[in-house]
């Protein structure tokens, strides 16, 4: 599969070539654009609109017609990307893990069978819900009834709408004698818009006796104006109102007896008395009994259906027997209650197979929830953090996956606060890889995944998500994966050292060359020591002064600082043989022994045949033989170190980064056990070259 991409940032062009159903790596220094290459792959798959955001700088103030252009092969279509925007999006919600666990954990194509087959088997209870639109009505109407009707541990509460409705009798139906003239207002269904307008114009009272709306004078009824709103209260008779409409909207399901009360009841001139208080709170209680029944039967589903529970038991008792709500005795009841409990009867009538099918899709949970709980667990422990995860179930029977510390038997909200870094990022590719397995997109891409990691969790990671896998474990193994990486350790692992990733992965080494990203393949015979990389370039045709740069290397891999290392150390630091020192004596008597300086030249000729100490001294003491070595090295790790030999006595001159480079991170290089060769690969950044080349130039200059 081959991406070709065009103007992305600091991409020119270039290409990036997968192979399907396997791990490709690339590999490249920071800088190479590995976030470029991700974001550039899933623009051009998923959304082309988006690519503008990759749009170089030096175009954005040009008039140039190129524009950020990628070509993916035609069955890439969905790519999912770890990144640390992946982390921050989707991870670590307050009260699970990771978003939509369910779906991630549970929801597999066999699951999902079985929920379909159950479903049809409860189709005809949830049909008498989709033929009757009333229904869902009345259990609308039933809920904002009973919060009407709110209840404390003494009775219906103080503060409920109802209770504040008829604090001193319903004053919609019975309006005080002085207040009269409103009444057609009050009794009107827009009687609360009414008053927040009537309330708008009282305030303007104090300022003039006239009506703020007409003018007219209102000196001698000013007070009965104020009354208004001294009696009526907008957002009371706003929530009495709508107890009042539900009450007639529900007319027809309650019992004849029922409804005459409750209008009595409701509009009665004074306070609820302790009879009618009881009266109400018993209709409340068979409203929520009634309410909890039919919203079981809408909501019928899988999960309705505890692990081991006996299917016709449950079906039973859903069945509502109206002679226990005698407040709702009526034909119209009657009627909907009969058609519910005639479907209960039918689906009653095949509980054999639905009982097996239940027992089927528990036994299936219990086994994907232990499977899934043992792995990720398992991963947890062999990576040596002290965290577990379990799966639960909540009121809603939609599974999460939750924290917990080994050394504690609390939940942990979310995983913000407690994990670190590193765990946070352990934690996510776990969970990544399962959203992977869900979604299945056709490509897969982690954006330097594991370069923050210790050797073991590394390897601990790298198993997890792409070792052989055993008693059901899943993994990401066998799919299209690319991972870019600035970190060598996964190459090494996968191209050299693990045997088994050999037939399911390709390493390439990705870098960008002037402007242009090219790869290079990653072989295990790539991978060399250090020692085997000085022994190479020994015996290549490069300058002599290069090949005694790695001689060095190599004495200093080897710990040997006999007489070869002291005489190529007095070498580079350009001493004459009447002034070579020997770092073994003690200084003040450290200058070499002739015995010792014939011995080391003869040794030295062993690997470099003609070499002469005082010719190579006359060519490191000519710049212009040393610029002209620095220009025709052949890669970027020897033009380094011939810069250095340059500036041998200028370092303190450089910026602290450039000196940093070239003292430390590319002088000795003995901290790695396996590296690729510099000759065949370019790991030096080429800006740390360019500033070299700069001084380089500066200094031939002055020279001339």
């Amino acid at each position: 599969m081959e991406f070709l991409i065009k103007n992305c940032n600091n991409i020119d062009e270039g290409k990036i070539v997968l192979t399907e159903n396997i791990l490709n790596i690339r590999y490249g220094i920071n800088g190479t654009g590995k976030s470029t290459i991700t974001k550039a792959i899933k623009f051009g798959a998923e959304d082309q609109s988006q690519l503008v955001q990759l749009t170089p700088f030096k175009l954005i103030d040009t008039d140039s017609i190129l524009m950020p252009e990628v070509i993916c092969p035609s069955e890439i279509n969905s790519v999912l990307i770890f990144n640390e925007e992946y982390l921050n999006q989707f991870l670590y919600k307050e009260d699970e893990l990771i978003a939509n666990s369910y779906e991630i954990f549970i929801k597999t194509v066999e699951y999902q069978g079985y929920t379909d087959q159950i479903d049809n088997l409860l189709k005809q209870i949830k049909d008498v819900f989709s033929e009757n639109d009333d229904l869902n009505t009345i259990i609308q109407d039933f809920e904002g009834l009973s919060k009407s009707f709110a209840m404390t541990q003494s009775g219906l509460s103080k503060t409920s709408p109802l209770v504040k409705g008829l604090k001193d009798g319903n004053k919609i139906h019975n309006i005080p004698i002085e207040l009269k003239g409103y009444s057609k207002l009050i009794k009107d269904k827009s009687c609360v818009s009414w008053l927040g307008w009537q309330v708008q114009g009282e305030q303007f009272l104090s300022i003039s006796d006239d009506c703020p709306y007409c003018t007219s004078s209102t000196k001698e009824k000013k007070e009965i104006i104020h009354s208004v709103s001294k009696v009526y209260d907008k957002t009371v008779i706003k929530n009495f109102s709508i107890i009042l409409d539900a009450l007639k909207n529900l007319g027809d399901y309650f019992s004849e007896t029922a409804n005459e009360t409750l209008k009595t009841i409701t509009e009665k001139q004074t306070g609820l008395e302790k009879a009618e208080e009881d009266y109400i709170i018993e209709v409340k209680k068979q409203i929520d009994n009634l309410l909890g029944k039919l919203k079981a039967l809408k909501y019928i589903s899988p999960i309705s259906f505890a692990e081991d529970a006996k299917v016709s038991e449950i079906l039973t008792r859903l069945k509502i027997n109206l002679d226990l709500f005698d407040r709702f005795n009526s034909n119209k009841t009657s009627e909907i209650l009969a058609s519910l409990n005639s479907s209960l009867d039918q689906v009653l009538t095949k509980v054999g197979v639905l009982q097996g099918e239940i027992n089927k899709q528990k036994s299936l949970l219990k086994k994907l929830i232990e499977n899934h709980k043992k792995n990720i667990n398992e991963f947890l422990q062999n990576a040596g953090y002290k965290y577990q995860v379990e799966i639960i179930d909540n009121e809603k029977k939609d599974y999460k996956l939750i924290l917990r510390h080994k050394d504690s038997t609390k939940t942990l909200n979310g995983g913000k606060q407690h994990l670190s870094f590193g765990e946070k990022n352990a934690f996510s590719l776990v969970l990544f890889m399962y959203e992977a397995l869900y979604k299945k997109p056709e490509l897969i891409i982690l954006d330097d995944p594991i370069s923050s990691f210790d050797k073991n969790k590394k390897y601990a990671i790298m198993h997890m998500l792409f070792g052989k896998q055993q008693n059901n474990k899943e993994n990401i193994r066998n799919k299209t994966v690319l991972l870019l990486t600035h970190d060598l350790d996964p190459v090494i692992d996968t191209v050299k050292v693990i045997r088994e990733y050999s037939s399911i992965c390709e390493a390439k080494y990705i870098y960008i060359d002037s402007g242009n990203l090219k790869e290079k393949l990653i072989t295990k015979a790539n991978l060399l020591t250090f020692a085997q990389i000085c022994k190479r370039a020994l015996q290549s045709g490069i300058d002599e002064i290069i090949k005694l740069i790695y001689l060095r290397r190599h004495y200093e891999i080897i710990d040997d600082l006999g007489d070869e290392y002291q005489i190529l150390s007095n070498l580079f630091h350009k001493r004459g043989l009447a002034e070579l020192k020997d770092t073994r004596k003690p200084i003040g008597n450290d200058l070499m022994e002739d015995v010792d300086f014939q011995n080391g030249i003869m040794n030295i000729r062993t690997f470099i045949q003609n070499f002469d100490y005082s010719e190579n001294l006359v060519k490191m003491g000519n710049p212009n033989q040393l610029y002209q070595i620095y220009h025709s090295a052949e890669n970027n790790y020897a033009r380094l170190n011939v810069f250095r030999l340059i500036y041998e006595d200028h370092l303190e001159e450089l910026p602290n980064v450039l000196r940093k480079f070239i003292n430390e991170s590319y002088h000795i290089e003995n901290e790695l056990i396996c590296q690729l060769d510099p000759s065949d690969y370019d790991l030096v950044p080429s800006f740390i070259i360019d500033e070299c080349t700069k001084y380089v130039e500066e200094k031939s200059v002055l020279n001339q």
